[in-house]
Order: structure tokens, then C-alpha cells, then sequence
């Protein structure tokens, strides 16, 4: 059974669906029509410890898919987000995940969004879930519901240890600053 989290809700995945070792995290969107240029949102994943991504290589996004030891796997890029389900899905490997990694932040960002004058205020029902990959049972789920006119990326959630724990939260938190701004909070080398 699937728990639905509200913005800074979290829910502890271990105890959820014991034995759990490969989660698959599915973000999903739909994008309004606008002035016409095409939407093309894209899912990325931080590979966290003590508040700083672990290094550049562990920040995997379309042009980097998979962290150096293969614990965070991004399954591609999807240009349109055309379609129902996951637009964009990453898999993750607990088991595999460093244990310096505090966390697992997952971003979405609108991409070439101030170009296109794009913007999360015309993207609608984006979501994140997190499903046991073992036997394709939702585990946890967050719809993202702000309206977020000035920003153009946006943390959905983040899986993170506790106690022994792998847990979810949902985040939702914007930023005007796009990818970028995102990535150097967290310590990205970003030129």
C-alpha cells in the first residue's frame, strides 16, 4: 500500500517493505501549452554527504548516467514528457549506495527555460513516487501542488539514511536559479 506525503512529509521506506535493496524513483509532469516552444523537463539525482554532492561524477543527470559504483542509474532522457506514467525514472540500488551518502536528492529543471520564458507555473501535475523494484508495488508517492511561477527547477524529494533507515521525503522546494542553482548548493562544479 502506497502512503501519499505531503510537502515535508517523509515516510520510512525499511519499514515499508522490509528487505528493500533496488527502488525505482518515478517523476512525472505535464506541461501546459504556452508560446509554443517545446517543454523538455529533466530528472536528476545527487549522490549527498554532509550537505555536498560526493563529486562532480556523482551527479546524474541525461549527460551522466550512472554514479562511478552504479548505485544511481538514471534511465534516460525523456524530450517531450508526452505520455502517461513516469517521464523520467532513476534507479537506485540501496545496497550499492556508499555509505558516506547521507542522501539521494532527486531535481527536475526545466531545461533552456529562460530562453523559451518557461517556468514550473505552467507545469502541472508533477509528481515523484518511489517503487520497490522487486515486485513493482508503489511504496510512497508526492504530487507536487505549488504554484511555482518564478521557478525553473525544483527538488521533488530525497531518499535519506536514518538510524540504520532508508526513509522518503517529499520536498518541493523551487528555485529561480534553474539546475544551476541547484547544483551549486550542493558543492557542483558547475563552469
Amino acid at each position: 500500500m502506497s502512503v501519499t506525503l505531503a510537502k515535508g512529509g517523509n515516510v520510512s521506506l525499511t519499514k515499508a517493505a522490509p528487505n528493500l535493496t533496488q527502488v525505482q524513483v518515478g517523476l512525472g509532469w505535464d506541461a501546459r501549452s504556452t508560446t509554443g516552444a517545446p517543454f523538455d523537463l529533466d530528472a536528476s539525482a545527487l549522490l549527498v554527504s554532509s550537505g555536498r554532492v560526493m563529486g562532480d561524477e556523482y551527479f546524474v543527470f541525461y549527460n551522466n548516467l550512472k554514479s562511478p559504483e552504479g548505485s544511481v542509474e538514471h534511465q534516460g532522457d525523456n524530450l517531450t514528457g508526452d505520455g502517461d506514467g513516469d517521464d523520467e525514472v532513476v534507479k537506485v540500488f540501496l545496497d550499492l549506495v556508499p555509505v558516506q551518502v547521507d542522501k539521494v536528492v532527486f531535481a527536475v529543471s526545466i531545461y533552456d527555460a529562460e530562453a523559451r520564458m518557461q517556468n514550473f507555473g505552467q507545469v502541472s501535475n508533477a509528481y515523484i513516487r518511489v517503487v520497490n523494484l522487486s515486485d513493482g508495488q508503489e511504496i510512497a508517492r508526492y504530487d507536487l501542488s505549488e504554484d511555482a511561477s518564478t521557478e525553473t527547477a525544483m527538488i521533488f524529494g530525497e531518499l535519506y539514511r536514518y538510524q540504520g533507515e532508508w526513509k522518503f521525503r517529499a520536498v518541493g522546494q523551487g528555485y529561480a536559479s534553474g539546475l544551476r542553482g541547484i547544483a551549486m548548493d550542493f558543492g557542483v562544479n558547475v563552469q
